[in-house]
């Protein structure tokens, strides 16, 4: 069980230390170098062989659904979930994970972090009825971290720790284990697949950018126009 063809994208959230820029454009939308957040998600994925995506909704959703579409541009095949009360990240990825055809592995990928990420090596990871998360070293926002991280074994107590990047893969099984339009954060099965051992981790050391702070936002301006110049990779 080592590839993955499906992914969630995590982009309901409302975008709110981005007050300026989120008010009339969901946090998803707001362009890199150009370019929509989003659609530099969307095309990594497609580029890793992820086709089919299903996309969490709940801020300026018409907009979203307006200009994403169907995702053929993209060569991708888009589906949006709709919070009409918001379900955290958890609940939000368990109830767009039945808009996706098949089973198996799936990637979930926050709409807001933009990064070189290896979802196929995540995904060679993944152990069954488990999770593979991908990792960051500590940045300055986050000093003290998240996980510690053994030999590709993460658990919750170590002195090494790191900041979770926003982007795992997951047998779906876990997900589905959870009742649906049940708002639960996704550290909660993350919590559970560690205490089980069934959680592993890698740590990425190319880009990776948060946007949800202005400051985070400038910096991958800068560098997408100074580096990639329009592309994700």
């Amino acid at each position: 069980m080592s590839e993955v063809t499906r992914a969630i994208i995590l982009a309901a959230g409302i975008g709110s230390r981005l007050k300026t820029f989120t008010q009339h454009t969901p946090k998803a939308l707001i362009p890199i170098a150009g370019e929509p957040a989003i659609v530099r998600v969307i095309r990594s994925l497609v580029s890793q062989g992820i086709q089919d995506i299903a996309i969490n909704i709940h801020h300026h959703a018409d907009r979203m659904q307006q200009y994403l579409g169907q995702g053929q541009q993209w060569n991708a095949r888009l589906s949006f979930s709709f919070e009409e009360t918001l379900l955290n990240s958890g609940g939000g990825a368990r109830q767009a994970l039945d808009l996706l055809p098949g089973d198996g592995l799936v990637a979930i990928h926050n709409a807001d972090v933009l990064a070189t990420m290896d979802i196929r090596s995540l995904a060679r990871l993944c152990p069954e009825k488990g999770c593979a998360l991908a990792l960051v070293p500590n940045p300055k926002h986050h000093p003290l971290g998240d996980f510690a991280l053994n030999q590709k074994n993460i658990s919750l107590q170590g002195q090494n720790k790191f900041t979770f990047a926003g982007v795992s893969v997951w047998d779906a099984s876990t997900l589905q284990s959870y009742p649906t339009q049940h708002p639960f954060p996704l550290t909660q099965p993350i919590q559970v697949a560690v205490e089980q051992h069934a959680c592993k981790g890698l740590v990425h050391n190319g880009y990776w950018f948060d946007i949800g702070r202005p400051r985070d936002l400038f910096q991958a301006n800068r560098f997408f126009q100074q580096h990639v110049q329009g592309s994700f990779q």
